[in-house]
């Protein structure tokens, strides 16, 4: 746990200009005095001080002896190994290169809607409509499309019912702060929150809750991890899928990686773009994250393997184990044994040690900084 009295002015400089902040925007939600802000528009998906109050680089409040930001920071100090000791018991081993886990299984939605609907068998779909009829949460913390869904531009988005939660459904691989939702779920009314999220936004209750940011960790109930190597600036539509394949947001129907950029359009269209062609348009706050797992989910899920209709399942935590168990039990999903597709565990080993070799060497160069312009709070 973090000890000494660290605040903005110390995550800024050592995360967010730093190469290090995820943009999960964990620090903006825990703010308990609205000084932080969040940029997703200009491509830096980060979190910004407003000028008051201390300026871009300072917080007067932080000053004054307030901690939230970096409590809530699942990148700021050794919060790999905190976190594990909070929710596992231990710090995982060198070779636990995919975290802590109970099973590694296969599972597919039993119900064709979610299936269809949904990514590589519908999983998360149904788990998230599974604890929300069973009273586990009150709401869940998604990502969405905006307006109509034809700009494909990923937001926030919170769902309470099985429609928002199929509205919700498939994977966008650009960036979403999905724990962004939190402050629209409270004021809902929801005591009791589920996160979906990838292994960034994941760790992030269990950062707070390791830190003892209980006011605000307390209501995250449930967290479901997606399995990812890296998200996409949004600009990777226009820069690249237009202007190199002529093909437009609006056409687009679904999207998937499988070694490449699979997308499907509206009028029966195929393509396939090298994901090589896709480096450009990598999020910055992706070249340096370890965690391709989501490790500290509560089960963590991902479409890799032999079957493009199964989800790669990764059961985590006791309250995890006892929701895939009751949900096969109740015919919601089918589970098989990870031995029918060996390949998918090798595979979420490899692409997890390639990702390990990325993180953060604890020795950061903290004289490169990156430009985080200072706003004025509207």
């Amino acid at each position: 746990m973090i000890r000494d009295i660290k605040h903005w002015k110390h995550l800024y400089e050592e995360v967010v200009t730093t190469g290090l902040c995820t943009g999960c925007s964990a620090c903006v939600i825990a703010c308990p005095h609205d000084v932080l802000g969040y940029d997703s528009q200009s491509g830096s998906y980060k979190p910004y001080h407003f000028e008051q109050d201390g300026g871009a680089t300072d917080c007067t409040h932080g000053d004054k002896g307030c901690t939230l930001c970096t409590r809530a920071c699942p990148r700021f100090g050794p919060w790999e190994e905190e976190i594990d000791t909070y929710l596992r018991g231990r710090v995982r081993e060198e070779e636990e290169v995919s975290g802590i886990y109970r099973e590694v299984c296969l599972t597919q939605a039993v119900d064709k809607e979610l299936c269809n609907n949904g990514q590589d068998g519908g999983l998360v779909s149904a788990l998230i409509i599974y604890a929300l009829e069973e009273n586990i949460i009150d709401a869940a913390l998604l990502s969405g499309l905006e307006g109509d869904g034809t700009t494909w531009k990923a937001v926030p988005m919170v769902a309470k019912s099985r429609e928002q939660v199929l509205a919700a459904a498939g994977s966008r691989y650009t960036y979403c702060a999905n724990p962004y939702g939190y402050p629209e779920a409270v004021a809902s009314g929801a005591e009791r929150i589920g996160l979906v999220g990838m292994g960034c936004q994941v760790s992030a209750p269990g950062a707070m809750a390791s830190r003892r940011a209980g006011k605000i960790a307390r209501r995250f109930a449930l967290t479901v991890g997606l399995l990812c190597s890296k998200t996409f600036d949004d600009s990777i539509f226009e820069e690249l899928f237009d202007a190199e394949y002529g093909i437009k947001r609006e056409t687009i129907k679904k999207m998937n990686i499988k070694g490449v950029f699979q997308i499907f359009t509206e009028d029966g269209g195929y393509h396939e773009v090298p994901l090589k062609q896709a480096h450009h348009w990598t999020r910055e706050g992706c070249l340096m994250c370890p965690d391709f797992a989501a490790e500290h989910a509560d089960i963590s899920a991902g479409g890799i393997g032999a079957y493009a209709d199964w989800t790669l399942t990764v059961i985590r935590s006791d309250l995890g184990e006892r929701i895939i168990s009751d949900m096969e039990s109740k015919n919601l999903i089918v589970r098989k044994p990870i031995g029918e597709d060996p390949a998918a565990l090798q595979l979420m080993n490899k692409l997890s040690a390639v990702s390990r070799k990325r993180g953060p060497a604890r020795e950061v160069n903290f004289q490169k900084r990156i430009e985080v312009r200072p706003t004025v709070k509207p």
